[in-house]
């Protein structure tokens, strides 16, 4: 599933490519996605100019100059790709958005149709929205104070907290078990043991890696490609993640996995001793 660096790999590179476009017409393929698209949505959307193109966590934000919001989640196989309008739609296409003249195309291309794309009529229904999901902070926004306090108030191990998203936004199972192994800290370690230099070293790693990742444009494992159709690099510079039996880039013992929050959960085990 796309994390935080591949979707912000996508939301840069298509900045450039919207901001300033205008949605002449939508088509839609009949085959649904996780959330049920609404054709009342598409008379909203043609004739709206694209304001920004953001993200908050794994979500990608599209802002109209209606007041509206287009919101797209990548899910497990999701890609947003603008494209010349004459180049071959690959098979699962499900949204094309025609921009301008029709020239070009904005597409939603979702081969296990895990992810979505919905339109908010407001930044109130945003809100709300993102409220009822119970988003967390940004990993880069993280307040000291707060992550001390949601450690100490976890009973569970470091990797279950990383994933939750209602603790922080973005991170997912590899950028779980790699922030880990740059911290030195054990996966299965209860959140509440850490001391402060503990927890604070984990709060530096998570945005160390996120920063390396998003330089790289992400990691991609199977579908993944940005906006732009590149795929990323970060994938070959793993420390842990899938690389078990493998020595550890640091002490060159063997990486070993175990299952955790039921994921799969990789790292080093002296380097990362519980």
């Amino acid at each position: 599933m796309p994390e935080l660096p591949e979707v912000e790999t996508v939301v840069r590179d298509l900045r450039g490519p919207l901001v300033g476009r205008r949605i002449r017409s939508v088509t839609t393929s009949p085959h649904p996605l996780r959330r049920k698209w609404d054709q009342s949505w598409e008379t909203q959307l043609v004739g709206a100019r694209v304001c920004e193109v953001r993200r908050r966590g794994k979500w990608i934000i599209v802002a109209l100059d209606r007041g509206r919001f287009l919101v797209f989640h990548l899910g497990m196989s999701g890609q947003i790709t603008v494209t010349t309008s004459t180049h071959p739609a690959a098979n699962h296409t499900h949204l094309v958005f025609a921009l301008d003249r029709g020239k070009e195309q904005l597409r939603f291309r979702d081969i296990r149709r895990f992810g979505s794309a919905t339109l908010f009529k407001d930044e109130q229904a945003l809100g709300d929205f993102f409220d009822e999901c119970k988003l967390g902070p940004e990993p880069f926004d993280l307040d000291a104070a707060y992550w001390r306090a949601r450690l100490a108030g976890a009973r569970r191990s470091l990797k279950a907290v990383l994933l939750d998203q209602r603790v922080v936004a973005g991170v997912g199972n590899i950028y779980a078990d790699e922030s880990l192994f740059e911290a030195k800290l054990h996966p299965a370690t209860l959140a509440c043991a850490l001391n402060r230099t503990a927890a604070e070293r984990l709060r530096n790693a998570i945005a160390t890696v996120l920063d390396r990742a998003i330089h790289l444009r992400g990691s991609t494992i199977r579908n993944y490609v940005g906006g732009s159709g590149l795929k990323g690099g970060y994938q070959d510079q793993f420390r842990v993640y899938g690389r078990t039996g493998e020595r550890c880039p640091r002490c060159r013992t063997p990486i070993e996995r175990v299952r955790l929050a039921g994921r799969s959960t990789h790292y080093c085990p002296k380097c990362q001793r519980r």
